[in-house]
């Protein structure tokens, strides 16, 4: 599950190491799907490895439509899909079909090159208080394994962490000592967090952050965060406060060390070059099976588009 991604401009590597930012996500369409986009945004591509963070919010929270996107490609980067409500199957060049139900995580790691496809199996309802039917993120792959090989890993069942009042289910890393199977190339935390009130969320020092709420307004310590926003917490921290005015609200956690590399994005690829990114296009467009292989799936390919770059060339 993914849509075109455009170069958000900039790192700022001035800002303060203290201070909480916010950034609205951006909204797009793909079909009768709308997208809250919170990564990458303007000057900031990347929190930890995070470089993508795709909301997807149905035309018809009653009836949403299923998930159907073509096999496509990807290279330099994991995929990171967290269903809400409903399911789906994947199905990669590597021959794997999968599916997925909230709860469980698909992590897919494209290295030098790897196609997929998600097929929605079953819709239902949205969750109660939310519109958001999952969230799909990637990882983009430090320099020593982004050309390496690819790999598929389906997590069945994640750990459970109690924080006081509040719960956090670990899709990848480790908090409170509990720790989640999934195997990453670079130190990752993500998390599914029910905040009850206000919870004091540990932190490691050496980790960036993001927070970005899923169904409720929170207070990320003195900060005002809507629902499909982000909040950008930079490293040097012990603990992060996390609150809501009455019941509970529901937040990704996500963090990382950062990747202290500048990275390329375009569309489906995570690169380090406008080169690199060229070759991938020129090899899914001429259908290079060494590289991205066939995918197991009903739904029609995804044709990329040309490079802004190449088509001026």
């Amino acid at each position: 599950m993914s849509g075109p991604v455009e170069d958000p401009g900039t790192e700022n590597p001035a800002r303060g190491i203290s201070s909480i930012e916010v950034r609205e996500g951006r909204t797009a369409e793909i079909g009768r799907m709308k997208i809250s986009r919170v990564l990458p945004t303007k000057r900031r591509r990347t929190i930890g490895p995070w470089c993508f963070v795709d909301m997807m919010h149905p035309d018809d929270v009653a009836e949403p439509p299923p998930l159907e996107i073509g096999p496509h490609p990807h290279i330099g980067l994991s995929t990171v899909t967290w269903l809400l409500t409903g399911s789906a199957l994947h199905s990669d060049s590597l021959g794997t079909e999968q599916l997925i139900r909230p709860g469980q995580l698909n992590l897919m790691t494209a290295g030098r090159g790897i196609a997929h496809a998600e097929l929605g199996v079953e819709t239902s309802a949205v969750v109660e208080g939310t519109e958001t039917m999952g969230v799909q993120m990637w990882l983009a792959q430090p320099n020593h394994t982004r050309n390496g090989v690819n790999s598929f890993q389906h997590l069945a069942e994640l750990p459970e962490v109690d924080l006081g009042d509040s719960t956090a289910t670990i899709l990848i890393g480790d908090i409170g000592g509990v720790a989640s199977s999934a195997l990453t190339d670079h130190p990752t935390l993500g998390l599914d967090v029910i905040v009850r009130d206000a919870v004091d969320l540990p932190l490691r020092r050496d980790f960036e952050h993001g927070v970005v709420p899923i169904d409720r307004t929170m207070l990320v310590d003195d900060e005002i965060v809507e629902p499909g926003s982000l909040a950008i917490v930079p490293p040097g921290r012990d603990t992060l406060r996390l609150a809501v005015r009455g019941g509970e609200g529901r937040a990704m956690v996500l963090g990382g060390e950062p990747l202290g590399e500048r990275i390329q994005m375009w569309w489906n690829f995570v690169a380090r070059t406008r080169d690199e990114i060229t070759e991938a296009w020129q090899d899914w467009r001429d259908g290079n099976d060494d590289r991205f292989g066939p995918v197991p799936s009903t739904l029609e390919r995804i044709e990329a588009p040309v490079p802004p770059w190449a088509a001026r060339s």
